[in-house]
């Protein structure tokens, strides 16, 4: 190994080829479950030197497969699912592209913006406003999330209910194969039926099948107006009803519809008291609304408050507050955002990142609600998510008096048996918005399409026969 070492040094300057002192920021992951250990950890500064990087370690794999060397893709290290960390073998190399973040160019005529997948979320949202325009991925991690992390996991986040997921707003790639070969995607074409789709092929993929290093992205008019509600709901039954309600009075203004449980909320009470949460004490569900307006901040209020007036008639909503400024919608998104956190301040859980059919969503609710509490007395569901568009984040809490990393250890496999056994049911995905990583690879085995695993495995074998690039990661061959 230590002429690749050598070799990579050569390619990106030995400042940039990582092996010795605290490496943790790239080999441990956000949630902090597992720590891996780095034969190195790469950190390119172009495109070139990516392909380089990924020619030296295929040449050397091809050589001595023995070696048992592959690569795993790294962004900004936020992900959910153990998809972007090493595994503790010392075999594989860290890619890291957080220095791949140049803006490369904007096309105001095509309303494209075309960026390096080091770039950080949060930073092309901004370069997209200083130019007049609206990016409108958005989530928590934007800070530190990278585009290549979004685009690798498609992300979603909570404009999903208007603009889709992380896939539905990029219009070309720039890849690196697994044979260190690049291809040119980047076009801004929006209509090109010139063959197989490869763009949505490497999307989602988790660095699996090559690695993105740079993506054309779509941009929008930035809206008149954007206002916030916060509206208490008596059931998730009539949350699902406010959200039908929802579409009819906003139509493509409605870019957001989270929904978050009572106990969520009072996590964020008890965790973070410089947030006060409005009207949650009282109600099983609140929801959060935007409203982004084309017209005029009169014409956006005066909808908004349509939609809670009838509402309120209908039984759907209980009580409500419209942001009156900035401020305070930033405030109401803030506690929003929050619930991760306090969760986290509460101690460890088990996550889940679930979608079902919007008109399945009470059902699953109520049925593995009564699961969980009948089978685990005590328990504590924090749920939330992105109702608008059928993704919850379906998380469970130890029962209060028990000790979380035993409840970890003891529960997690009977927990997820019951959560995806009932997603399932309903028509369902066990992974929404967060990919599949090293957690979920082996569930898939039970709730995915024999037929599906099938394909993808012949699609990996195909794109990535030595399995070097980020090897038991969404699929597994063999």
């Amino acid at each position: 190994m230590q002429k690749l070492l050598f070799d990579l040094q050569a390619i990106v300057g030995a400042a940039h080829v990582l092996t010795e002192g605290d490496l943790s920021a790239w080999t441990q992951d956000w949630r902090k479950r597992t720590s891996g250990k780095a034969l190195a950890v790469v950190r390119p500064a172009s495109t070139d030197e990516a392909a380089r990087v990924v020619k030296a370690c295929s040449d050397h794999l091809a050589q001595h497969p023995e070696s048992g060397l592959s690569i795993v893709p790294q962004g900004g290290n936020t992900g959910l699912v153990v998809g972007s960390t090493p595994d503790e073998s010392g075999h594989q190399i860290v890619l890291s592209l957080q220095r791949l973040n140049a803006v490369r160019s904007i096309d105001a005529a095509n309303l494209t913006m075309t960026v390096e997948a080091g770039c950080i979320l949060q930073t092309v949202q901004e370069r997209a406003e200083s130019e007049g325009f609206w990016f409108p991925l958005s989530l928590a991690a934007e800070g530190s999330c990278t585009i290549g992390g979004n685009l690798g996991t498609n992300a979603g986040g909570t404009q999903v209910v208007r603009f889709g997921n992380a896939r539905d707003l990029c219009l070309g790639l720039e890849v690196v194969t697994p044979q260190g070969e690049v291809w040119q995607g980047l076009s801004g074409l929006r209509k090109d039926n010139t063959g197989y789709d490869l763009k949505n092929l490497y999307i989602g993929a988790e660095g699996t099948l090559g690695i993105i290093t740079a993506a054309t992205l779509k941009l929008y008019p930035q809206p008149k107006a954007q206002l916030t509600a916060w509206a208490a709901v008596p059931s998730m039954q009539a949350a699902v009803q406010l959200l039908g309600l929802a579409h009819q009075h906003l139509s493509a203004s409605l870019t957001g519809f989270e929904m978050m449980g009572q106990f969520a909320l009072s996590l964020v009470a008890k965790h973070f008291d410089n947030l006060r949460v409005p009207l949650y004490q009282d109600t099983p569900f609140c929801v959060l609304l935007e409203n982004a307006d084309a017209e005029s901040e009169t014409h956006a209020r005066a909808q908004l408050e349509g939609l809670l007036e009838a509402a309120m008639e209908d039984g759907y909503v209980t009580d409500a507050v419209v942001a009156e400024n900035l401020t305070q919608a930033h405030t109401l998104w803030q506690i929003r955002e929050s619930i991760p956190l306090a969760q986290a301040e509460e101690g460890l859980n088990i996550k889940h990142d679930i979608s079902v059919p919007v008109s399945s969503m009470a059902a699953f609710v109520a049925g593995t609600d009564a699961l969980l509490t009948q089978a685990i007395p005590g328990v504590r569901l924090v749920n939330f998510g992105h109702l608008g568009d059928g993704n919850l984040h379906y998380n469970v809490q130890a029962p209060e008096a028990q000790d979380a990393a035993v409840f970890l250890r003891e529960q997690e496999a009977h927990v997820n048996t019951i959560v995806f056994d009932a997603v399932l049911a309903h028509g369902g995905s066990i992974s929404a918005e967060h990919g599949v990583g090293s957690l979920k690879v082996d569930h898939l085995t039970h709730y995915k399409s024999p037929v599906a695993l099938d394909t993808m495995r012949a699609i990996k074998q195909a794109l990535d026969p030595l399995n070097l690039m980020n090897p038991g990661r969404v699929v597994r061959l063999g």
